[in-house]
């Protein structure tokens, strides 16, 4: 016969299983984050870095030692206090113009499935809202409106440029990913093991072996590709030199490490869905285009949006295939981040190469925030953990 334990007992038992877990998250985690927090609120740098005697009553000019801010949170001031100008406020106004539509197709999508049993099909909700954006952003005059944030912040053109990147990805993840899975779940493909191992053979290898052989192929002179392109009569690009190429340079990059995850989540999910119910569509009339949208789509959404915010997230905090490959270049001007300066490369490079420890430890505090916000809403929007609680 089992042994109960009740009251302080039980508790006492749940606190000896649990304990090595929070003191690891403690030392490993909410330590380090903490103090940076403290560091942020300091003038910490290569010219202050020793700890005070008594730092309420040191003075911040004093070489060596470091203090706490003046004002206390003027590391923040800097990298927000341009974006909340009159100006910057107009120009935010008509970037939320622009994606209004976007986010009213979005609020709709989810209503409709909410309210409605058999769901009408909504994917070409999200073409017509794109094209209204697109209006609204020559209407608005929206190029202009990033130019200024661009100008007035750093932090503004490096958030901007880094969600573009994750909007560029992934989309093609999802795309490739379903396109070979598609393939290699044919019944019709012989030698699908051979098949499965070529594909997979990309997320394999290891990241910046990956990253060295594309920037080799995307080098001017000696480049593989424009090597290619010259057998052709073309001239090809200075691909890394070019702020559009660059960027586009990248996206593949990411894509072509990315897309065997995706295949491989995509492949198990669709390994798992019942073939009776492609036999009943197929009795019914359905075409291969409605099996994809009413079938196969909704039924690989539990399987795929964990994928998808996992690798947003990734992506957002790419750093070593982008630096082995441009460094975050090409450079905009003297003292502006490059166009390929994400949120990891710009604090690399205020930490290790500005000496700005205490501006660092700002930077990465706001990273922080904004990233467990995004996974907060990710997750009560996707609702991907819907079912683990229940």
């Amino acid at each position: 016969m089992g042994v109960s334990y009740r009251g302080w007992k039980k508790r006492l038992i749940i606190l000896l299983f649990t304990a090595p877990t929070m003191i690891g998250v403690t030392i490993l985690s909410l330590y380090p984050m903490l103090y940076n927090i403290f560091i942020s609120l300091t003038n910490r740098s290569r010219f202050h870095y020793k700890p005070p005697e008594d730092i309420w009553h040191c003075d911040p000019k004093t070489l060596q030692h470091y203090c706490w801010q003046q004002p206390l949170l003027g590391n923040y001031q800097e990298i927000f206090g341009p974006l909340v100008t009159k100006e910057a406020l107009e120009a935010w106004l008509r970037l939320f113009i622009v994606i209004a539509p976007l986010l009213l197709v979005a609020w709709a999508v989810r209503r409709v499935k909410e309210k409605s049993l058999s769901p009408p099909s909504t994917w070409y909700w999200w073409p017509v809202g794109m094209a209204v954006s697109a209006v609204l952003w020559v209407v608005v005059k929206a190029n202009e409106a990033i130019a200024l944030l661009s100008d007035a912040s750093d932090f503004f053109i490096v958030m901007f440029h880094t969600f573009l990147y994750v909007l560029a990805c992934i989309p093609f993840f999802f795309l490739f990913g379903l396109i070979l899975a598609l393939i290699l779940n044919n019944r019709h493909i012989k030698a699908k093991g051979a098949w499965r191992t070529l594909l997979i053979f990309p997320w394999a290898v290891p990241s910046y072996i990956t990253a060295l052989i594309w920037q080799f192929f995307f080098r001017t002179e000696q480049g593989t590709i424009n090597q290619v392109l010259k057998l052709f009569g073309i001239q090809g690009p200075a691909w890394l030199q070019d702020p559009i190429w660059a960027f586009v340079a990248v996206v593949v990059i990411n894509i072509w490490l990315s897309y065997p995850f995706f295949m491989v989540v995509i492949l198990g999910a669709l390994q798992s869905i019942p073939q009776d119910q492609y036999e009943a569509a197929e009795v019914d009339g359905a075409t291969w285009f409605q099996q994809l949208t009413r079938i196969t789509l909704p039924l690989l959404r539990p399987a795929v949006m964990p994928a998808i915010v996992l690798s947003a997230i990734t992506t957002f905090q790419m750093f070593n295939t982008v630096w082995l490959v441009t460094a975050g270049g090409p450079i905009r001007g003297a003292g502006k981040p490059g166009v390929t300066e994400f949120v990891m490369i710009y604090g690399y490079k205020t930490l290790f190469r500005g000496d700005r420890y205490a501006d660092a430890g700002a930077y990465a505090t706001v990273i922080f925030i904004l990233l467990f916000f995004a996974t907060l809403f990710s997750l009560r929007f996707t609702k991907i953990t819907k079912g683990a609680y229940q």
